[in-house]
């Protein structure tokens, strides 16, 4: 039902305190005006669409109870906070949303004082407020500590250790379960069970004061019956709701409620604010609300989007159609694979849309298990498959892979086990920014021992590496591969092995050498063909295995002292460069010359990927510049 009223100039917001006059049917006014402002904003940038117009009332509500930001309110994930960033006065700069030097699409402090925790990763809120509630205690502050966190994140590991503590430690919080069944696909496992129940049994709200006062208005007995209050909240909690998952943790639990219904938000938001000790309110919201595409999504399809054109929801598309997404390359070879063997199975922690494993899981739905936002134990569960000599799968991005770090060295490297990772979204991502740019595993996983890390220079390459990672017997491998497209290369019908630890000359040189490999490829052969104009010739080798080194192409080029340089989409700090410099000394090549481009000591920000490159100098003109130097010096020498 559309609401009308005066509309509002969500620019000239500046903080939320204008909220705490406004009636409901003024915030019901404004929770449309600020739907309809997100639906067109993001059309033109892109952005995570569901998760916002899900929170809109909810968000509202908040800034209306609390006082930020001497009030933390602390965004789990942190994809669902444009709402929030509207109403703390940065609704001016959506049209730079996620955009190169723009508004970042995740909570950034730097970008405002109500922005108290910044993350990208799920399921660190609740322990960020024990953290807040902590501090906040020792140094007797009075303040509310108002973590939100979703139902997908709660699968967590992180976030059920955070509710254990809390729940013992008995702090004053105020944790709000946004429930909307999913997360980026729709949710598993037995904690979404237990919402599940709490969801179907109806509001459940235990309000022992005021049972207590009319227990004791009971003439005679009434001391009597009130004193045993505690029991019967007990047995009213077991007769209500089954198993009371987060009352036996420690918690007060309230809801569930309508999160798109003020007077439930506020009723129940106030008594949670005079309520001691952990409370859990249990809020129930439909992602998308408000615009029928993201609404009416069922597989996540809808989280986070490109650009879109708003009265249909069709998505803008290149007019050209493009080569296959690499995640769909590998998953899918991966599925051609697991015809012909049945021991291949496939995992990911929640992201089986991301991962495009949706054709394996509908061919092979006893192979394809989705753990939930849960790395550590996707890990190990493809570990202990190992054992059993299954061949497994673990589809993971770069970013969340450092969630698992100790059990892919303790559970998967340490036992040698046949493990194929496959590495999604590994280089610079662009839009999401620092948090999930996926630029440190080369650097966490190459120092490992027994792991192979390689990395494929186009979608042929790519699924024939696919191939020798299943077919692989000795020990873990790992495959790197990017966010996006191909190039559009012809494809090999028939698969075959990649010798492990060999490179391959890609175009011969003399004046000096570029070892890369992937994504750096294209650069590369730019900047030869560029020097090659100005008579200086470089060889270009594929450095398609980043672990192991290939020892003999190596050692034949340190020998005859041509300058390298190496060029990787990845850290500079123990990344592949290095291993190069490493191995030239380890075996006496002192005098060879070696220079490095990658990603410096710095965390990088949100923007498109061309930008970025600029930014820090991983281009084809630094190449060419560093490249011109070692030749010159290549020449003094001779």
């Amino acid at each position: 039902m559309k609401v009308s009223g005066p509309k509002m100039d969500l620019l000239s917001i500046k903080d939320p305190s204008f909220l705490k006059g406004m009636s409901n049917k003024e915030l019901e006014v404004l929770s449309q005006e600020i739907r309809q402002f997100l639906i067109e904003k993001l059309s033109v940038t892109g952005g995570h669409i569901g998760p916002n117009l899900g929170v809109v009332e909810l968000t509202i509500a908040l800034h209306k109870c609390f006082e930020s930001p001497k009030d933390k309110i602390i965004w789990d994930v942190g994809h669902q906070s444009y709402v929030h960033k509207i109403l703390t006065g940065r609704a001016c700069d959506f049209d730079s949303l996620r955009q190169f030097k723009g508004l970042c699409g995740f909570p950034k402090r730097i970008e405002s004082e109500h922005d108290v925790w910044e993350t990208g990763h799920s399921s660190t809120s609740l322990s960020a407020a024990m953290g807040m509630a902590i501090a906040r205690d020792l140094k007797k502050e009075k303040s509310f500590v108002v973590p939100v966190i979703g139902d997908g994140a709660l699968t967590g590991g992180m976030a059920l250790e955070a509710l254990n503590h809390i729940g013992h430690e008995k702090k004053d919080m105020i944790v709000i379960l946004n429930d909307n069944e999913m997360s980026i696909a729709p949710n598993v496992g037995a904690i979404n069970n237990i919402l599940g129940q709490l969801r179907t049994a109806g509001k459940y709200q235990w309000v022992k004061d005021e049972l207590e006062v009319l227990l004791k208005k009971v003439p005679a007995v009434g001391g009597v019956l009130a004193a045993t209050a505690e029991r019967i909240k007990d047995s009213l909690k077991y007769l209500l709701v089954s198993g009371m998952f987060f009352e036996e943790l420690g918690f007060t639990y309230l809801g569930p409620i309508d999160g798109h219904s003020y007077e439930d938000l506020f009723d129940n938001l106030s008594y949670a604010k005079k309520t001691p000790g952990p409370v859990l309110l249990h809020v129930i919201t439909k992602k998308g609300k408000g615009y029928f595409p993201a609404e009416s999504d069922k597989t996540g399809t809808w989280h986070g989007t490109g650009p879109y054109k708003t009265d249909t929801g069709t998505f803008v598309k290149p007019a050209k159609t493009p080569p296959p997404a690499w995640s769909s390359l590998v998953s899918e070879t991966v599925r051609r694979l697991a015809r012909d063997d049945n021991r291949i199975v496939a995992i990911t922690p929640a992201m089986p849309v991301g991962s495009k494993l949706e054709g394996f899981a509908s061919e092979f739905p006893e192979r394809m298990y989705d753990v939930g936002i849960a790395e550590q134990h996707a890990a190990t569960v493809a570990a202990g498959l190992a054992t059993q000599n299954m061949k497994p799968f673990l589809a993971i991005y770069s970013t969340f892979l450092q969630r698992a770090y100790d059990q892919v060295v303790h559970d998967i490297c340490r036992q040698n086990l046949n493990v194929f990772i496959g590495i999604d979204r590994a280089g610079l991502v662009g839009a999401d920014g620092e948090t999930h740019q996926g630029v440190f595993d080369i650097a966490f996983l190459r120092h490992v021992p027994n792991i192979v890390v390689m990395m494929p220079k186009d979608e042929n390459e790519g699924q024939h590496m696919v191939y020798t990672a299943l077919k692989y017997n000795d020990g873990p491998i790992a495959m790197r591969f990017p966010r996006g497209n191909g190039i559009g290369v012809p494809m090999d019908a028939e698969l075959h092995e990649v010798p492990i630890g060999t490179w391959e000359i890609i175009r011969e040189g003399e004046d000096a050498a570029i070892l890369t490999f992937g994504t750096t490829i294209p650069m590369a052969m730019e900047a030869a063909v560029i020097l090659e104009k100005q008579g200086i010739s470089v060889k270009v080798i594929n450095a398609r295995f980043i672990k192991p080194l290939d020892k003999k192409m190596l050692k034949t080029l340190l020998a005859t002292n041509i300058p390298l340089l190496t060029i990787e989409e990845a850290v500079l700090q123990g990344g592949f460069g290095s291993s190069v410099l490493e191995f030239a000394h380890d075996h006496g090549y002192y005098s060879t010359v070696i220079d490095r481009i990658g990603i410096p000591d710095q965390f990088i920000e949100h923007g498109d990927v061309g930008s970025l490159l600029e930014e820090i100098g991983l281009t084809t003109q630094e190449a060419v510049k560093r490249l011109t130097i070692l030749a010159r010096k290549k020449q003094q020498r001779a």
